[in-house]
């Protein structure tokens, strides 16, 4: 008896899904657009992810010492900064790196290379390339720096000369809003195309319920439960979900065949293709799990206040 009621209730599913073509469609291409966003919202996400994780690559602290800083003292702090949790990388430049680098960066201005040549002595300290797990550590991390400046000679001269952290807090700052806005930005997106698939979907099934308001009147002097009337048009709007998830995967196909070669050029080498195409499973549970979960949440309202009406 039970599995001749699954068998019912998905025939009649299928036959009303067909039968309503004009609704079906209508319902289908409403959710289609809504997957589409949210899928088109991972590939921008991968995008704006891989973005700033290279600009965040480029950002960092250098801390400039005096000439006369003892290696030891710089190697201590440099072995303190990698002890901090919020510390990723720190790199030690010499004061004869930092010399040969500069000629190498003004190679072709003869001027300053003389000029230099003129001096007689290197002018430049070493430097301590500090990069740090997110982006919002630098503050913490300058702070470190600010208190434990090391003191040499009589004088009690810091052994730190500058450290450019506040040069570049600018762009820092400006990075961690460029993500926080993205990431907020996506979800609102997201949660505005659900809640409008959500509504057409809902007012759909209420037109088929509707439509089919005969049918479920005798189903209901015939004795059948609100269960298995509300599993009809549950497995329906799934289908509803089915049917658009296969499209939106179907059109990103080609999408982003075309766009791949572009986002590569543009985005650090991403080619949103092959991340299509090495990330399809994943892809394909969210975006037909979404479809499903929007269809059958429209489908309960609705289904739930006709039956309570």
């Amino acid at each position: 008896m039970f599995w001749t009621k699954i068998k019912r209730v998905i025939r009649w599913s299928f036959a009303s899904f067909w039968r309503n073509g004009f609704v079906s469609l209508a319902a289908v291409a409403v959710m289609t657009v809504t997957l589409f966003v949210i899928g088109s919202l991972i590939f921008t996400g991968a995008l704006l992810r891989t973005s700033i994780e290279a600009l965040k690559d480029k950002v960092d602290v250098n801390v400039y010492f005096v000439t006369s800083a003892p290696t030891e003292e710089i190697l201590s702090l440099k072995k303190s900064l990698e002890a901090l949790p919020e510390v990723a990388k720190v790199e030690y430049i010499s004061r004869e790196q930092a010399l040969a680098d500069f000629k190498n960066r003004h190679q072709d201005d003869q001027l300053t290379l003389q000029s230099l040549g003129e001096l007689g002595d290197n002018p430049l300290g070493a430097v301590l390339n500090i990069k740090a797990k997110d982006a919002t550590n630098y503050e913490s991390i300058a702070k470190f720096l600010d208190q434990g400046s090391r003191l040499i000679g009589d004088g009690k001269m810091s052994i730190i000369d500058k450290v450019n952290y506040y040069q570049n807090k600018v762009a820092i700052d400006k990075l961690i809003r460029v993500t926080n806005s993205a990431q907020t930005l996506g979800l609102f997106v997201i949660l505005f195309f659900a809640a409008v698939s959500i509504l057409i979907t809902y007012n759909t099934i209420r037109l088929t319920i509707f439509i089919s308001r005969d049918e479920v009147s005798v189903m209901r002097l015939m004795g059948a439960s609100g269960r298995y009337i509300s599993a009809r048009f549950l497995l329906q709007a799934a289908l509803y979900g089915i049917a658009a998830a296969a499209i939106a995967l179907l059109v990103f196909y080609p999408t982003t065949y075309w766009l791949g070669p572009k986002t590569a050029d543009f985005f650090f080498g991403v080619n949103v293709f092959r991340y299509y195409l090495d990330n399809f499973p994943q892809i394909f549970l969210l975006i037909f799990g979404s479809g499903i979960v929007l269809g059958v949440v429209s489908s309960f309202l609705a289904v739930r206040r006709y039956l309570n009406a």
